[in-house]
């Protein structure tokens, strides 16, 4: 039946041993077809063989649950003196086995309607909730898990859309979440102290609580991601891995209190799960307690020179360890442990609590476009604290920006979102700046854009009004739907035909897209570029504003564009469906003609005569020798910050002493126990040093010399 494990000696938190001994211990029945569990507080019967739960007994509760679902191994934990129990799976897949592939694992609970009508998912998004009765008397939309409640048993909700994924939240923001009993007041609350077991990331998205009443533990999904994060086992592949502990949580007030200070209450106790991790009460072999895992810290830079000619600290990047793989890659990996935070104003991080093995560290800054990996295996070993020093991380862009739509957050929360139809609403929503969960925004597309596609004038148009969040099919009736093309239209002057820029698109979602550009000629066959088939992610259908994060560059000769206005045509081919599209993140144009200018100043482009014909870059044993007939092409260039200049950039080495040049990205790091570090005033972060004055430190100089590539 999986395992039961009774604790009656450690809790988390701050109860001592005196504390416990005021409780009852915990004690185990076994019978024919059940094993019960009791602490005094908490009254858990299991099935057997199957271990599922099929009745918890609480403060004079019979029953909290309504029925259960089909099972499968898991485990059980009850503390001494504790209102409620936890509950984990361990999945294994032994060497030889049969291929398989797993798509979503959970744990569900069901609880007895007529007790649980009040759902909490946040401070913001908690109401009352329809009944799984109005849910079959009501229409069903474009899909069966949205429907209209057309005669709910409370009027109050008719004319209403239900939908699950509509109460859907990112995993880093997953922590809490329930249902509220008005009479007897009780919650009951499921609390995940840990993302380290789920996969994708920390803006991995995935259910919590939905009409039922429905609570769940999502450990995995394809939810907003697709079959990237299926998991595949191949060719006898072994595998295993623990999902959890996490904390079914149970409290109470008397009828004179106000039932919402449960909500309140389980925000509490779910600080101090958090802070408890990793428990020290598990007895199986394949958790790891604190003393059996490492530590990681350090302190992340930003070298920008387009931004601030010093490096600039990684304001709350996202920092973590997950498998090695390409940069980027965490967010579809889905077979291992991942360890994340959030650096602090300054860029110092701490990851604590990570189990023995080799990773990468992986990071992204909120504002900065692309991602960061540090190019050296780490390997965790139980007691180990690996101080990384400073890393620094060079954003993937070789000149300065002419122009940019919207913040490079990963989201599309900055666009613009339309009202919902008024017959197809969430009231919880309406008042809410999460606008893009309402239903049926993709049709709203063609009614704000009735007689054209969207074309946005760069330093005219807003993206806050004028960019609509997705980039979806046209509604042309009859349930039709056709592909759109959206314009960007903006100046350039003195356009020189050998120079190149290059077009940045950073996609917050894709499914079953494709996005072809264009360049001055909206028919251009074959297109400029174009993405090919990409993304399953759902994440327009689903209510969700990001799925997974793409990134393209796409270059563009110069001998494109003109010296006047451009428009870049944008074309999302795949028709047919109102749910395939895109959901474009961040649009940006950049030239880098800066590089040489910042670097030597080969010419006073200020001067009206020519100046010598060779010149000696500083620090170089090289001379560079122009003819006087290009001049001219340079002052043009210069005036346009285009890639001309890089076209001259000679062979030899030489760099500012400050800014030493990138190494090019490995697809296998090298491997290093302890990479070498950095003096540090903080011995649990790295150092406090002003970057301005610290020496690079960035992942590729870290490198043994014999490891490193040629540069």
């Amino acid at each position: 039946m999986g395992h039961v494990i009774l604790e009656t000696l450690r809790f988390p938190g701050s109860m001592n041993s005196e504390d416990l001994l005021l409780y009852p211990p915990v004690h185990l029945q076994i019978l024919d077809q059940h094993v019960v569990m009791d602490n005094g507080l908490v009254n858990l019967t299991l099935s057997t063989p199957q271990g599922m739960v099929t009745g918890i007994q609480y403060n004079g509760i019979d029953n909290l649950l309504m029925e259960v679902d089909k099972g499968r191994k898991r485990g059980f934990i009850m503390l001494r003196g504790y209102p409620g129990f936890y509950s984990y799976a361990t999945l294994e897949h032994s060497e030889g086995w049969p291929d398989i592939n797993i798509y979503q694992g959970r744990i569900v609970f069901k609880l007895e309607e007529s007790l649980f009508q009040y759902m909490a998912v946040s401070d913001e998004r908690q109401r009352i909730m329809p009944t799984p009765q109005d849910r079959e008397t009501g229409l069903v939309l474009d899909y069966p898990e949205a429907v209209l409640l057309t005669n709910p048993s409370n009027p109050e909700l008719t004319g209403e859309v239900d939908d699950k994924y509509q109460y859907s939240c990112d995993d880093k923001d997953n922590r809490v979440h329930g249902w509220i009993c008005s009479n007897p007041a009780v919650g009951f609350w499921m609390i995940t102290p840990s993302n380290e077991f789920r996969t994708g990331g920390p803006v991995k998205q995935d259910l919590t609580s939905h009409v039922g009443p429905t609570t769940l533990s999502m450990f995995f999904s394809t939810h907003y991601a697709g079959d990237n994060l299926t998991i595949k086992l191949r060719d006898g592949e072994p595998w295993k891995k623990v999902f959890g502990p996490v904390l079914i949580y149970l409290n109470s007030v008397s009828v004179e209190e106000d039932a919402l200070t449960l909500w309140e209450d389980a925000k509490e106790q779910m600080l101090i799960e958090t802070q408890s991790w990793p428990y020290d009460f598990p007895l199986s072999e394949d958790f790891p307690h604190a003393d059996q895992r490492g530590t990681v810290s350090g302190r992340l830079l930003v070298r920008d020179k387009y931004i601030n000619e010093q490096l600039m600290t990684a304001n709350f990047a996202f920092v973590g360890l997950a498998a090695p793989g390409n940069i980027g890659s965490w967010q579809r990996e889905n077979k291992g442990y991942q360890f994340w935070t959030q650096a602090d104003g300054e860029g110092y991080f701490l990851i604590k609590g990570v189990r023995a093995g080799n990773y990468c560290l992986y990071a992204w800054v909120p504002s900065i476009i692309g991602d960061y990996r540090y190019d050296v295996y780490l390997n965790i070993t139980p007691g180990r604290h690996i101080r990384l020093g400073v890393l620094v991380f060079d954003p993937p862009r070789e000149g300065p920006t002419l122009w940019e739509i919207g913040i490079p957050d990963r989201t599309a929360a900055e666009f613009y979102v339309p009202d919902p139809n008024p017959t197809l609403m969430n009231q919880l929503y309406v008042n809410l700046p999460d606008k893009f969960r309402q239903y049926g925004l993709w049709d709203r597309y063609t009614e704000v854009y009735p007689d054209e596609d969207l074309s946005y004038t760069v330093g005219i148009s807003n993206y806050q009004t004028d960019w609509f969040f997705a980039h979806v099919n046209r509604n042309i009736g009859n349930k039709t739907y056709e592909p759109t093309t959206w314009r960007i239209i903006f100046d350039l002057d003195n356009v020189s035909e050998i120079a190149t820029y290059t077009l940045q698109l950073a996609l917050a979602s894709a499914h079953e897209a494709e996005l072809e550009v264009r360049i001055n000629d909206p028919d251009a066959m074959p297109p400029h570029f174009t993405t090919g088939f990409i993304g399953k992610d759902n994440a327009i259908a689903r209510h969700g504003i990001h799925g997974l994060y793409w990134l393209y560059s796409v270059e563009i000769s110069g001998s494109q564009l003109v010296s006047e206005t451009n428009t870049i045509y944008l074309t999302q081919s795949r028709g047919s469906s109102p749910f395939k599209g895109i959901i474009l993140e961040l649009k940006n144009l950049y030239s880098a003609g800066e590089h040489w200018q910042n670097r030597w100043r080969l010419i006073d482009l200020q001067q009206k005569e020519e100046i010598p014909a060779v010149v000696r870059p500083p620090g170089s044993t090289s001379t560079i020798k122009f003819v006087p007939s290009i001049f001219a092409s340079i002052d043009l260039v210069h005036k346009r910050r285009a890639l001309l200049l890089l076209n001259f950039i000679p062979t030899y080495k030489s760099v500012l002493p400050d800014v030493p040049k990138k190494k090019k990205k490995s697809q296998s790091p090298p491997s290093a126990t302890t990479p070498p570090t950095a003096s540090s005033s903080r011995p649990d972060q790295g150092s406090t040093s002003d970057p301005a004055e610290q020496p690079s430190t960035s992942a590729p100089y870290l490198i043994p010399p014999s490891q490193r590539q040629r540069r």
